[in-house]
Parts: structure tokens; C-alpha cells; sequence
């Protein structure tokens, strides 16, 4: 294990979740000098297993991380255990500032930091929030299937929230009010709509067995899913200029990119969560690979440019 941060890398990579890690691990069998930073707070830490990735479906999400460690730093990459507080551009590349005050140079950035899922503010959602708290149908939708689930009106994409989460259970319960053509879908669908306010939940034995109302009832669930509003943490991008923007869904906020992950500051890509609010592992993985590719071939065309120059002034 190497956590000893180095003075300077080819490329530093801010995060370490599937796109950090799979960036780097491209990167390092380029045969460059890679760090990975992260602070080892991985969105997906609370659930149980993680789902829709081939080859690794129910595998706990701190395995799948442990395994990709291994798997870079077998490339010669270090991963270090850490967070950036601030990162400033210099005539060779960035230098970034962790929070420790450990300190190193970059001629590239990949920032695959994530986001942070902002919850309604209801007493007990973050306590069960990856349990039967849920968010996606993809990722936990199988394991509620068939149960009494309730879907809260919490952002912009709930309503389509509970319809996908109705193809998966008979009995969806949607806390809210809806009204014109979402309601008649409803009713087509048969989704009960309560539009009292939710005060709290109701947990019997460590898990969730209803969903409070202002006056006291409980409306029996065994799931709820909650859309949160999803926004991107990598807050010392504004020392380059870059700051995160709403996303077109409405569900939150983030830093965007071009196809390939490059952002409007040279030399800073971004990949996963902190770009996509709706990347899963897979796509994040793959995302991070691709940005890992494009910041070789990039770093490739410098160093022709350099070779080039150095011929031509010694030949002089």
C-alpha cells in the first residue's frame, strides 16, 4: 500500500469511487504516474450490495472499491488517502492542496469526486437513507419487489420516480399531491395519492414499517423512495474558474463536460456522479476509463510537441 503522497504525477486524480479508480488505472497502464486522492466517503457506502454491474452484481461497494485499489496501484499508481481543499494553475499543470496541507503537481486533473444526495428534511430518512430508504429502482428496486412501497414528493423527477417503482410492486402509496395528466396516470396504475404531510417514519425492529402524517396516522410501508436533489462535490474547482450548474433534469447540480469528460479549464476532466447525476457504477467505471484515455492521448501530443521542438533547436 502506498498513502505517501509524491512531489509531482502526470495526472492527479480527484476521487476514488469506480471513475476515479478505472481513470486511473488507464492511465497507469500508459505507463504514467498517476495519485489517486480520495477521502473515503463513497456515496453508495450505505447499500448492501451493488447491482446492475456484470460479473459483480451483490458485491458490497467497499469490496469492489478494495479490489480496484489493488488493481491500480499494481500499476505502479498510489492511492492516497485524503482531500483537496484547493487546487491553482501553474505554467506545469496544477497544483493541488489537500486539506492536510500535503501538497503535490499535476500536469492533468481527473475529478471524479461524486455528489452528495440531499435529503428532504423528514426525522429518520438519513438514518435509513441505502436500507429501505431508496432512491433508484435500478439499484434496489429488485430487493423491495413485491413490498408495500411508498414514494415521497421530494423533487422534480418523484412522479416518475413512482412509476417506475409501480412496474416492480402493486402496492405504491405516493405522498404527495399530483394533479391533470399525472393523476390519471395514477389512477390507471392504481397509485393511491395521500397528500397530508409527512412528519416522520415509522421504524418497528430496525426497519421501516410506515410513514407519519401530521395528524398522527401511519400509512403502513416497507419502503420509501425518496428522490433526493443530487449536487456535485468539488467545491475547489472554483479556484480554476469552474463552479457546478443546474442540471437540465432539475434534480440537483453539476460540472459539465464534452463527450470525452474535458471541462472548459485545459487539462481538467471530470467523470461519474460529479458530471452525470444519473451515472451507476457501470457507467461511471466506463466513463472514468474514457476520460483516462483521452488525458493519455492528450499528454501524448504535448510530449511529440516538446520531442519536436528539441530536435528542431538542436539541430540549430
Amino acid at each position: 500500500m502506498t498513502d505517501e503522497l509524491q512531489d509531482a504525477y502526470d495526472v492527479i486524480v480527484a476521487g476514488g469511487g469506480a471513475a476515479g479508480l478505472n481513470g486511473a488505472l488507464m492511465l497507469a497502464r500508459s505507463r504514467r504516474s498517476v495519485a489517486v486522492i480520495d477521502a473515503g466517503a463513497p456515496r453508495n457506502a450505505p447499500a448492501a450490495g451493488i447491482h446492475g454491474l456484470l460479473g459483480r452484481e451483490n458485491m458490497p461497494p467497499a469490496e469492489l472499491l478494495e479490489t480496484g485499489r489493488a488493481e491500480v496501484r499494481g500499476y505502479g499508481a498510489h492511492v492516497v488517502t485524503g482531500e483537496i481543499s484547493g487546487v491553482t494553475r501553474k505554467d506545469d499543470g496544477f497544483h493541488v492542496t489537500l486539506r492536510d496541507g500535503r501538497q503535490a503537481r499535476g500536469r492533468r486533473l481527473l475529478v471524479a469526486t461524486g455528489l452528495v444526495d440531499e435529503l428532504p428534511d423528514v426525522p429518520g430518512l438519513r438514518e435509513r437513507w441505502g436500507h429501505d430508504v431508496l432512491h433508484c429502482p435500478y439499484c434496489h428496486g429488485w430487493e423491495v419487489r413485491d413490498q408495500a412501497i411508498g414514494v415521497l414528493a421530494s423533487g422534480p423527477m418523484s412522479v416518475h420516480q413512482a412509476l417506475l417503482f409501480r412496474q416492480l410492486s402493486d402496492d405504491i402509496v405516493y405522498f404527495g399531491a399530483v394533479a391533470g395528466e399525472d393523476a390519471e396516470k395514477f389512477e390507471a396504475l392504481g397509485i393511491r395519492v395521500v397528500s397530508d404531510t409527512v412528519t416522520g417514519l415509522e421504524i418497528v425492529g430496525n426497519r421501516l414499517a410506515g410513514v407519519r402524517l401530521a395528524d398522527g396516522t401511519v400509512i403502513s410501508r416497507e419502503a420509501l423512495a425518496v428522490a433526493t436533489r443530487m449536487v456535485a462535490r468539488a467545491g475547489f474547482l472554483s479556484d480554476l474558474g469552474l463552479h457546478p450548474v443546474d442540471h437540465p433534469s432539475g434534480a440537483g447540480q453539476h460540472y459539465p463536460g464534452d463527450a470525452t469528460g474535458r471541462t472548459d479549464v485545459p487539462g481538467v476532466w471530470v467523470a461519474g456522479n460529479v458530471t452525470d447525476l444519473a451515472a451507476q457504477v457501470g457507467s461511471a467505471a466506463a466513463a472514468g476509463a474514457f476520460a483516462g484515455a483521452q488525458i493519455n492521448a492528450d499528454l501524448v501530443a504535448e510530449d511529440v510537441r516538446h520531442a519536436v521542438l528539441i530536435r528542431g533547436d538542436s539541430t540549430l
